[in-house]
């Protein structure tokens, strides 16, 4: 079997946007999040991609794969094959008109569940960190501390990622080698399951 570019939009909602397979998103958030044990994520519901304005005339935002799970957390997950100006308001603004949508005007705020996003990067870098996924939280600038728990970016960097078939080390290697060279490839990589 030979695949897509999964870089592509729509190969890539087909592989990781499908209502009826949900297990390569599960197991892919899983390893590229690090989630282990009670954190593991073991079920998700597509959600609409559209983000429609609460107003007339408000912003109408497409995404490529929104999901929650069985603890109603959020996941975004964006493939961006280029640099666009204004990259990191978008995202900023996905995150947060997704965070925003969760409760009504009765509700507590404590009903609201940590949202994520996960973007993958073809062909640009976005951070200085030299690792192919960055992490990022919200965090006092001086002692580095993390004051709000609920928001996190992910990016991966797939220039930054340069590591053959036989240097995949764990799943999230794998994933990620699978994104970054499906084209070329004719069978997952020793299972990305």
């Amino acid at each position: 079997m030979k695949f897509a570019d999964v870089k592509n939009d729509i190969a890539f909602r087909k592989i990781f946007g499908n209502e009826n397979r949900t297990e390569s998103l599960i197991s892919f958030l899983n390893a590229v999040l690090g989630f282990e044990g009670e954190e593991r994520i073991m079920s998700v519901t597509i959600v609409n991609p559209y983000q429609l304005p609460k107003l007339r005339g408000g912003k109408v935002s497409i995404l490529d794969v929104r999901a929650t799970d069985q603890r109603k957390q959020q996941f975004i997950v964006e493939m961006q094959m280029a640099a666009q100006d204004g990259f990191d308001k978008r995202v900023l603004y996905y995150l947060t008109k997704g965070y925003n949508s969760q409760i009504r005007r009765a509700d507590q705020y404590r009903k609201l569940n940590p949202p994520y996003f996960v973007g993958i990067l073809s062909d640009f870098s976005h951070t200085q960190n030299p690792n192919y996924i960055s992490r990022s939280r919200i965090q006092d600038i001086d002692t580095g501390e993390v004051t709000i728990k609920d928001v996190e970016f992910n990016f991966i960097e797939l220039e930054k990622f340069d590591k053959e078939l036989a240097d995949l080390q764990n799943l999230t290697d794998k994933w990620i080698f699978f994104i970054k060279n499906a084209e070329n490839l004719k069978h997952y990589p020793q299972r990305c399951r």
